[in-house]
């Protein structure tokens, strides 16, 4: 086991940084996981506080995922949205009656006064999550997108409409003002080992990045700090990022992910699919690890956690050795 597999930091959100927290809690022994959680996508529905990220990773931590879609609780039914759609309510964010029991406890906590930090954690506890749940802080952050028809909030863009209107730009409502959570906060501090997941840089990894301090806080930890692409072959393993990237100028490409983290990594994994970037990655001082990063199930989720670790720890290793 590597030296670091006491304190591991995942930073995740949406379906690819729930894999990934998966692969990496059956690779880790037990408690050494702590995963930080994206708020970015947070919104409230029919007066219920909903956060996809981290419900994500609570039901996948948790074994009670969807995994044919990748979110939501395996067998829910839909009854109670059924009842809203005949008093004639929005029913285009489709949240099953398991879920709306999440939900509904998560709002009460809330307004008795709990932070989302104790909650996230209480809900992850009570329900079986295998790791450590934290989001990347307590107060408000919202994602917001520029498209052709003006300023949309993330929800009603992704799941509302597809994501279909292009995005000519994107901001962070509120990260200027918000504050590190204090959990998030000490898991960095302590962190010995920090993988930033293969979840969306845009939408999922840089809502935390602009959280005030945060990138900061992280460039300056001393652990080792390592990414996994979202990417494919310049293609998104799952949900809009490679059109997105395309409609804001970027390369859709792994070494175009990677400038996105420019100062905040050590290494790089790739798939052997984009093996011909590994010169431009390598020359940005990253190490490259060129592999299967396609996560089918969990056991390829930990087959590539391990892979991960075990190159971490060889580049801890050759890092000793050169300083010695």
């Amino acid at each position: 086991m590597p030296p670091f597999a006491s304190n591991v930091v995942l930073i995740a959100g949406g379906v690819g940084g729930a894999r990934m927290a998966e692969g990496l809690a059956r690779a880790l022994p037990a408690g050494a996981l702590t995963v930080i959680a994206n708020v970015g996508d947070d919104d409230d529905f029919y007066g219920l506080r909903v956060c996809p990220d981290i419900d994500t990773l609570i039901y996948t931590l948790s074994d009670h995922i969807d995994r044919k879609q990748g979110w939501g609780v395996a067998d829910d039914t839909v009854r109670a949205l059924d009842v809203l759609g005949t008093l004639a309510a929005p029913t285009w964010m489709k949240l099953g009656d398991a879920d709306f029991g999440l939900h509904i406890w998560r709002s009460w906590q809330l307004a008795a006064g709990n932070s989302l930090t104790k909650v996230t954690q209480e809900a992850a506890m009570r329900l079986g999550a295998r790791a450590r749940i934290v989001p990347a802080s307590d107060d408000p952050v919202r994602t917001k997108l520029r498209t052709a028809d003006g300023w949309m909030d993330f929800q009603p863009w992704f799941v509302g409409r597809r994501c279909e209107p292009e995005v000519l730009e994107l901001r962070y409502d509120g990260a200027e003002k918000a504050k590190a959570g204090p959990e998030a906060l000490a898991a960095i501090e302590a962190a010995e080992l920090i993988v930033f997941a293969p979840s969306n840089p845009l939408l999922s990894i840089e809502p935390i990045l602009a959280i005030d301090g945060f990138r900061a806080i992280i460039a300056d930890s001393r652990a080792p700090k390592i990414g996994v692409s979202p990417l494919i072959g310049g293609k998104a393993v799952k949900g809009p990022l490679s059109r997105l990237m395309a409609g804001l100028g970027m390369r859709t490409s792994s070494s175009g992910v990677a400038m996105r983290y420019s100062g905040l990594l050590d290494g790089f994994a790739i798939d052997t699919q984009d093996l011909p970037e590994a010169d431009e990655l390598q020359g940005r001082g990253l190490s490259v690890l060129p592999t299967d990063i396609l996560m089918r199930d969990p056991q390829d989720a930990e087959r590539l956690a391990a892979e991960i670790l075990a190159w971490t720890a060889v580049l801890q290793e050759h890092r000793k050795q050169a300083a010695s």
